[in-house]
């Protein structure tokens, strides 16, 4: 299937490792240009070169931290610079602490809303402008099944990709108009750093270890197994194609069938 992404250019943050660089390699495959950014600039410009050698495609990096207003100015401002526009916007950001209500500090609440919630709605601010000027865009926020389905001891997670959520599904009425689709992708369970991170965390707090808790999850998910990033950045890849152009203001999960609810 031709997704119609040749010549496109695409802005994928906290690509450098995880979701986000399996989504980027995706799209450089279906032949998009790159513009990159992360906050540590050895593995960023590992991943760029990666994608790179790879694909042939173009790939531009830019360190900078997106709960920084500032930074993210400055990534959009690269890209139109480098590469004249940004046709298909990824927001995506390393996931906020766990912890419980009762343990998190005011502070925390601020950088994980930054964090989480700002940088959707500074990027997507950023890139909005030039998409309905050409009458055609893509914005996918990278969120969590933890919208459909709370997870336990992910409070700030649960709480500000719900706002990501809220945030997307109203942008997308807004800018439909324009040829502009807004939607949401839901990762579960995925081989990635982060829930690598996450597992040895809870892990430790209960004394065993990492490999048996992820057994835990993989016998609540109906696969029986953990997800591969390729496997998320496929339906992301679609998402933001010419194929998927009458698909918007939805949230979509990529599980193994762990969300219960029917919808």
């Amino acid at each position: 299937m031709d997704l119609g992404l040749k010549d496109k250019v695409a802005l994928v943050a906290a690509a450098s490792r995880g979701l986000g660089k399996a989504t980027a390699e995706e799209l450089a495959r279906e032949g998009a240009s790159l513009v990159l950014c992360s906050r540590n600039d050895q593995t960023l410009n590992e991943a760029a070169e990666q994608i790179r050698r790879d694909t042939g495609q173009q790939v531009v990096t830019v360190v900078a931290d997106v709960s920084s207003p500032t930074d993210v100015k400055r990534v959009v401002e690269t890209a139109l610079e480098r590469l004249s526009r940004v046709d298909i916007l990824v927001t995506n950001a390393g996931g906020p602490p766990a912890g419980s209500f009762e343990s998190l500090s005011l502070e925390q609440w601020e950088i994980a809303t930054r964090l989480t919630l700002f940088s959707a709605i500074e990027l997507a601010r950023h890139v909005l402008p030039g998409m309905k000027d050409r009458r055609w865009g893509r914005i996918l926020n990278i969120t969590s099944i933890a919208v459909k389905q709370p997870v336990e001891n992910l409070i700030l997670s649960n709480s500000l990709r719900a706002g990501v959520t809220g945030f997307a599904r109203t942008l997308a009425n807004e800018v439909a108009p324009f040829g502009v689709t807004v939607n949401n992708i839901l990762p579960g369970y995925t081989s990635t750093e982060r829930v690598e991170e996450l597992a040895g965390m809870m892990a430790r707090k209960e004394g065993i270890s990492s490999d048996e808790f992820k057994s835990r999850w993989e016998n609540e998910i109906p696969m029986r197994r953990l997800g591969e990033p390729r496997e998320f950045a496929a339906l992301a890849a679609f998402l933001v194609s010419e194929r998927a152009s009458y698909i918007t203001g939805t949230s979509i999960q990529v599980d193994g069938g762990w969300i219960k609810s029917l919808y």
